[in-house]
């Protein structure tokens, strides 16, 4: 087998012995020791190039290695998140046989609570989802009953949306319930992006077999959010757009999912208002408030 040292010295020996080369005519007429040096010069040179080219390639899959997929998840799990945040949101679902839209006014602290209350239609109005911690309560204005939602109903729709309870209260994180690693930076339909594949842990309780996140490359906004099932089959599309500068965050202002086995129906959301980092108070996530 040819190592790489060899390869150079054949090449070499094939360039300064080529009869169209000028140089070669030199080479050929020249002493035993001046072509000696000459080969010696060029066999050099040649390594030199080899150590360059192969010393940027290192920097660049180290420049690669740089990224932290980590802290880019993390960035797209609390993109509409801050230390306590408040907003207000439509969330349109298109089904084959109804469309409909609700208002919805929505409060988070930190990355274990969470509060949504609907504020329109007046049929809905005041039904409300609690999440703390690993802890999930719909409210029912109309019966005034209070309902825990058992971990196996976490992926079941919420108001007959394409989203899922923990879509909407975000019980599952990708760092905490996936493995991942970063399968694809470049670039793709003219964007640069990241792609990072997550794969769920063995006592995750996720629904999931596979998850593709997908951000822009500069900034880690997300673009994209793939969903694959158990059998690794496509189950349904997050996609991301509109992006806009909201009290001080650049965020995506709306959400559309798309399942693949419903084919023309889907779920949009669209922040009208959000606030980022203000004072909320741990009672106002609680049983008490839910039902106020």
């Amino acid at each position: 087998m040819l190592t790489l040292s060899s390869l150079i010295i054949l090449d070499s020996k094939r360039l300064w012995s080529h009869p169209s080369n000028k140089i070669s005519l030199r080479y050929k007429y020249a002493t035993h020791e001046t072509q000696n040096i000459i080969f010696d010069t060029l066999c050099e040179m040649k390594k030199f190039l080899g150590i360059l080219v192969m010393g940027l390639l290192v920097s660049f899959s180290a420049f690669a290695s740089n990224l932290n997929p980590e802290k880019i998840l993390n960035n797209v799990d609390d993109i509409y998140r801050s230390n306590a945040s408040y907003g207000i949101l439509t969330l349109s679902v298109t089904t084959t046989n109804w469309q409909r839209t609700l208002t919805l006014e929505q409060w988070s602290k930190g990355k274990n609570k969470h509060l949504i209350r609907v504020l329109k239609p007046k049929k809905e109005k005041d039904l409300t989802t609690l999440r703390v911690d690993n802890n999930v309560w719909n409210y029912m204005p109309k019966v005034k009953r209070v309902v825990k939602i058992p971990s196996s109903m976490m992926a079941s729709s919420w108001m007959g949306s394409h989203f899922t309870n923990d879509d909407l209260v975000k019980q599952s994180r990708m760092v905490k319930d996936y493995t991942f690693s970063i399968t694809y930076e470049g670039k793709r339909e003219g964007k640069n992006i990241v792609e990072i594949s997550c794969f769920p842990k063995k006592d995750a309780a996720v629904v999931w077999g596979k998850v593709e996140v997908i951000v822009y490359r500069d900034d880690f906004i997300p673009l994209r959010i793939i969903y694959y099932d158990e059998d690794l089959q496509l189950s349904r599309t997050l996609d991301f757009a509109n992006i806009q500068m909201m009290d001080g965050k650049m965020i995506p202002t709306q959400m559309t999912m798309i399942p693949v086995d419903e084919p023309g129906e889907s779920t949009a959301i669209q922040w009208k208002k959000i606030q980022f980092d203000l004072a909320i108070n741990d009672d106002f996530f609680s049983l008490r408030k839910l039902q106020q």
